[in-house]
């Protein structure tokens, strides 16, 4: 692959860009602190993602922070733990809150200046707006949970970006896919013939935190360990063309 084959650059945000699984767990962890559970970050983390992923299914509709809200409910089920809806309106309003990837904004600037860039995220427009903040780079396109009535990995966001390139006067061929969840991204991905990038931000960590096994065929064309790397690369590739 060649980087400079690319002009748009769409991203997953939760994940990639935004900490999602510090997010999750700065109200998870608390919240088992206080009940008495021995479970690790990791382990509250893969318990969750399980009910995060039904909760999409069932009701792609579902603004994001009811989806939190609902996931939440269920985890404590599943754990035999009671959640107060003290601690589910925590983990449902808490989005704008959850933390940057320290290489995340440093890195869409220097990309921004090379590229097209787009986001295809499983959240609410008002959360996006919020993380954004933090990510602090105007994005060509933004597509939303909200937006499609869907949740990745449903192909809703993928089949809407192909209105985004039509918008940005960009072919289809010019799109690069850059996401670390293989589950969400990755596999909608390869079903649309999609290029992508994955963002292996777990690469040091065994297991697969707060995004399900893939249930999917995937591929991915490069792999990089952090949004800081990627971003030297595809710009030093822009450099030579």
């Amino acid at each position: 692959m060649n980087l400079a084959d690319y002009d748009v650059l769409s991203f997953d945000c939760y994940g990639t860009l935004i900490d999602w699984e510090a997010g999750i767990l700065g109200v998870l962890g608390p919240w088992a602190e206080q009940s008495g559970s021995s479970l690790s970050g990791d382990e509250l983390l893969a318990a969750y993602a399980v009910n995060e992923a039904r909760v999409q299914l069932d009701s792609p509709a579902t603004l994001y922070p009811d989806v939190l809200a609902e996931a939440f409910r269920r985890n404590g089920d599943a754990l035999g733990i009671t959640v107060s809806e003290n601690w589910v309106s925590r983990l449902g309003s808490s989005v704008p809150d959850w933390p940057a990837f320290p290489d995340s904004a440093e890195a869409l600037a220097a990309l921004a200046e090379n590229y097209k860039l787009v986001i295809l995220s499983n959240v609410h427009r008002d959360g996006f707006a919020g993380s954004n903040l933090r990510l602090g780079v105007q994005f060509d396109a933004i597509v939303t949970a909200e937006d499609v009535g869907a949740y990745k990995p449903a192909d809703n966001h993928f089949d809407a970006v192909d209105g985004v390139l039509e918008d940005l006067g960009v072919p289809r061929s010019r799109l690069l896919h850059v996401a670390q969840s293989l589950f969400h991204d990755h596999v909608p991905a390869k079903r649309h013939d999609i290029p992508s990038v994955w963002i292996d931000r777990r690469e040091d960590r065994p297991g697969w935190g707060a995004t399900p096994e893939p249930n999917g065929e995937y591929s991915y064309d490069m792999r990089f360990s952090s949004m800081a790397a990627f971003a030297a690369a595809a710009c030093e590739a822009r450099s030579g063309t």
